[in-house]
């Protein structure tokens, strides 16, 4: 193979299918994609969850992942919002010129170990390569389908007051781990981004509670706040939270105030929230601090202050999470 991507690789021609069967096919091949068809034909019943996302993260290699699990795990992630068990992906990129073929293999490696560890399968996918100059090293975009699962409603319409809302984990680690690589900032203890697949604790959620979780949503661009800013906007409903129940990592928080970011903006690649009836909140969270201890009961829905958001501190203080106005931090996923 040659040292770096070159516009021979998206031809169509020999080098791109020799790219192909060298890197593609040998890494993440299995029945359907090895059928090397335009298409790929699948064999679902039930109600389907579909979902697409793009990825330009940048650096694309940073401190707890790359830009290759990231664009597995980011479609997993949705697929599982939906209340569904995801399946399929297809997988594209867009290679600049020039771009390192270690590190392009690097990023498929990471891709395969992805697939693996979320059980699903990339079944069709396209390269293109652009001329050197023309894009930023690489882009990836995935596309997701899953089957919902038959006791699961999930969406803002199931949304009441007194439902309590918890959070897997603590919050802004992607950010922050983005951001003090950008910056070369250097911690007692380095970040590390959340990016992880989340489908089987979604999974065990709705296999014991049902319809009685009724809402999901993984917190990315825009953090928590703007999750839960869309829920208000969408229910005309309050939210009331608790501040000392949203935790930050130490040197998280270092990393925000030193770049004056307020960590409920920050994205998360990894941390959901879940809206659930307020009788099954401590089994909810039993579950969820099984796989992280930081998950926490952060607020719940009330009629009072419909459409905002607002946090209460340890010391009684109220303010107004408002919608995130404007682009915090660019090209984070």
């Amino acid at each position: 193979m040659p040292e770096s991507i070159n516009l021979q690789h998206g031809s169509g021609g020999e080098k791109m299918t020799e790219l192909l069967n060298n890197l593609i096919f040998k890494n993440l091949g299995n029945e359907i994609l090895n059928k090397k068809h335009d298409g790929a034909f699948l064999e679902l019943s039930g109600r389907l969850a579909f979902s697409s996302d793009s990825f330009v993260v940048s650096p694309i290699f940073f401190k707890g992942g790359n830009i290759g699990e990231l664009a597995v795990f980011g479609t997993v992630n949705d697929i599982s919002m939906c209340g569904a068990e995801p399946k399929y992906l297809s997988l594209s990129f867009i290679i600049e010129e020039g771009f390192a073929m270690e590190d392009f293999e690097k990023i498929i490696h990471s891709i395969k170990l992805a697939t693996e560890k979320a059980g699903v399968q990339i079944v069709t996918g396209d390269t293109k390569v652009v001329e050197r100059g023309k894009g930023d090293k690489i882009y990836i975009n995935t596309s997701g389908i899953g089957v919902t699962y038959d006791n699961a409603k999930i969406g803002i319409e199931y949304i009441k007051p007194n439902q309590t809302i918890i959070i897997n984990r603590d919050i802004a680690s992607h950010g922050m781990a983005i951001m003090s690589e950008r910056e070369g900032l250097k911690f007692d203890s380095e970040i590390l981004s959340d990016t992880k697949n989340l489908n089987f604790e979604v999974k065990k959620l709705i296999e014991n509670f049902g319809a009685k979780i009724h809402f999901l949503r993984d917190a990315t661009r825009g953090g928590l706040a703007s999750v839960l800013n869309e829920i208000t906007s969408e229910s005309n409903l309050g939210i009331h939270l608790f501040e000392e129940k949203i935790l930050v990592q130490r040197q998280v928080k270092s990393a925000c105030e030193l770049l004056g970011l307020d960590p409920m903006y920050v994205a998360n690649e990894g941390t959901f929230l879940c809206v659930c009836d307020n009788e099954i909140a401590d089994e909810v969270l039993e579950i969820l601090q099984r796989v992280n201890h930081n998950a926490s009961k952060i607020g719940h829905i009330t009629e009072e202050h419909a459409g905002k958001v607002i946090m209460e501190s340890a010391f009684g203080g109220k303010r107004v999470v408002n919608p995130l106005i404007g682009e915090q931090l660019p090209r984070i996923c």
